[in-house]
C-alpha cells in the first residue's frame, strides 16, 4: 500500500463524523489524495479499563466512518501506538505533503500536536489544524481590556453577541470526498485487536429534536424525566457538529444554547490556565485540610451514603456511564463539603466513569462545586441532599429507579448528619481561607 504520490493525511481525533468536518474539508480542498487515519493512543487508552465503553463508542463509530468512506473508493487506516511512532511508520510507506487536524484544547493534546508539528518540520510536511470542536476558540472571546473572561455571564452576553453577528459556516465534506481518497481495502482495528472488550452499556442516540430543545428549560433540572438531550458524549467525540447544533438551538431555545457556551467558556479557560486541571484555581483553596477517607470515598462511589439523591446519582453512574447533571452537583457537593474529600478525587472517578467525559468541563463543574474555580458557586453554599430531591425529585422517580431498597431496613443510615457536616465543612473551609 506504498504510495510515491504526494499524499495527504487527515488525523481523525475528536470528530468522528465527515458533514461538517473543518479540517477534513480543508484537506479534500487542498488535495489529491488524502487518506483518513485514527490512533488509538496508547498513552491514553493503556490507563483505561478493558471494558471501557468509551472505546466500544469510538469503535463504533470508526467502523461507520469506514463504511462512509468506502462508499467513495476510500476507507481509513486505524493504529495502535504513540501518534509520532505512527507518523513515522507512514512516512516511510507514504510520500506525505501535508497532515490536517482539528484542534485539541487539552493540555496533553496540545504537546502532542507539538511533537507531530515539530515532526512535520523536520520531514517538510505541512501541518495544519484547524478550529471545529468550538465555535470560538479563548482568543475570540475577550473582555475590553483584552483579557480572558473569569465570569461565565459577561463571557455569554459577548459571545451570544458575537455568534450572532458572525456568519457561522457549516461546510460539506462530503461532496468533495469523489475521487479524493486514497484507496484502502484494509478493515479498522477491532475492539479485541486493540485489547479491550464490548461494553454492555449502550449509548445514547443523537437526538436533536426541536422537542428537545424546545423543552430543555422547562424539564431539564429533573432527573426523574427524560428532559435533557443527552448529546455529551457525541459532542464529546464529535459525532455531531457544534456549529450545525448552536445553529439550530438559536430561536428555540436559548438556555440550551446557554448550555453550550459553558461548555466553551470552560474549554477556553482550560486552553488559557492548563494548570486548573490538576490544581485549584484560587490558590487558596489548596489549603484547606480534606479529610480524604478511602472507606467514605468507597461509599459515595458505590451510592451507600444514606441520602437517596446521591446513591441514585452514583448507582445511575456506575450501570450507565451518565448522571444526570443536576445530579452531578448534588454528589459532587456531597463529596466535597459533606464527606470534605478532595474534589480531585470526584473527578478522576468521573472521569473514568463518564460517557461524555470532557476534561473541561468535568474539572470545571469540579471546581464549581469546591469553589475553588472560575466563577464558581461560593464554598457556604453546601446542597442539603435531601431538600434537593424534595425539589427536583418529589415523587422520588429518579431515586426509585436506582435505589430499589429505600424504606427498607437493606438501606443505610446516612453517613452522616447533614447539619454537622455542614458546620464541619465552613470551619475547614474558613480555616484554609484566612491564611
Amino acid at each position: 500500500m506504498t504510495s510515491k504520490e504526494s499524499i495527504s493525511i487527515f488525523w481523525h481525533r475528536r470528530d468522528l463524523r465527515i458533514f461538517d468536518n473543518v479540517g477534513l474539508y480543508h484537506s479534500l480542498l487542498e488535495s489529491n489524495q488524502v487518506i483518513p487515519i485514527f490512533i488509538y493512543d496508547i498513552d491514553i487508552i493503556n490507563s483505561l479499563s478493558k471494558q471501557d465503553a468509551r472505546l466500544h463508542f469510538i469503535n463504533e463509530r470508526i467502523e461507520h466512518l469506514s463504511a462512509s468512506y468506502s462508499k467513495f473508493g476510500g476507507g481509513i487506516l486505524t493504529f495502535s501506538g504513540k501518534p509520532i511512532d505512527v507518523f513515522k511508520k507512514l512516512k516511510e510507506e507514504f510520500n506525505i505533503g501535508a497532515i490536517y487536524t482539528n484542534k485539541d484544547y487539552e493540555p496533553y493534546a496540545k504537546e502532542r500536536d507539538l511533537e507531530i508539528e515539530k515532526f512535520c518540520k523536520e520531514n517538510n510536511i505541512h501541518f495544519k489544524s484547524y478550529k471545529d470542536q468550538v465555535i470560538f476558540e479563548a482568543s475570540e472571546i475577550k473582555t475590553d481590556t483584552d483579557k480572558v473572561y473569569s465570569v461565565y455571564t459577561p463571557y455569554s452576553r459577548k459571545w451570544i453577541t458575537k455568534f450572532e453577528d458572525s456568519k457561522i459556516e457549516v461546510v460539506n465534506a462530503e461532496k468533495y470526498l469523489s475521487n479524493k481518497l486514497y484507496p484502502i481495502n484494509t478493515s479498522p482495528l477491532s475492539l479485541e485487536e486493540i485489547g479491550f472488550q464490548k461494553s454492555v452499556i449502550s449509548f445514547p442516540k443523537e437526538n436533536t429534536s426541536d422537542e428537545i430543545i424546545k423543552n430543555y428549560k422547562e424539564k431539564r433540572d429533573y432527573p426523574g424525566i427524560e428532559g435533557t438531550s443527552r448529546l455529551g458524549i457525541h459532542l464529546r467525540f464529535g459525532t455531531i457538529s457544534i456549529r450545525e447544533l448552536a445553529k439550530k438551538a438559536v430561536g428555540i431555545s436559548e438556555t440550551f444554547l446557554k448550555e453550550l457556551v459553558w461548555r466553551e467558556f470552560y474549554m477556553m479557560l482550560l486552553d488559557s490556565f492548563p494548570h486548573i486541571a490538576y490544581t485549584s484555581y484560587k490558590k487558596e483553596y489548596e489549603n484547606i485540610e480534606w479529610r480524604n477517607s478511602i472507606d467514605e470515598f468507597e461509599t459515595w462511589k458505590n451510592g451507600q451514603t444514606g441520602y437517596p439523591i446521591v446513591d441514585a446519582g452514583m448507582r445511575q453512574l456506575n450501570t450507565t456511564g451518565y448522571m444526570h447533571n443536576r445530579v452531578r452537583m448534588i454528589t459532587a457537593s456531597f463529596l466535597v463539603k459533606h464527606l470534605l474529600i478532595d474534589w480531585k478525587w470526584g473527578e478522576r472517578y468521573f472521569a473514568e466513569k463518564l460517557l461524555d467525559f470532557e476534561l473541561a468541563s468535568n474539572v470545571g463543574g469540579w471546581q464549581w462545586a469546591a469553589g475553588s474555580g472560575f466563577d464558581a458557586a461560593p464554598y457556604f453554599r453546601i446542597f442539603n441532599p435531601t431538600t434537593q430531591s424534595e425539589k427536583f425529585d418529589p415523587k422520588a422517580l429518579y431515586i426509585r429507579q436506582y435505589v430499589k431498597e429505600i424504606g427498607t431496613f437493606n438501606y443505610p443510615k446516612p453517613i452522616v448528619d447533614h447539619k454537622f457536616a455542614r458546620n464541619r465543612c465552613l470551619d475547614a473551609f474558613n480555616k484554609a481561607l484566612k491564611k
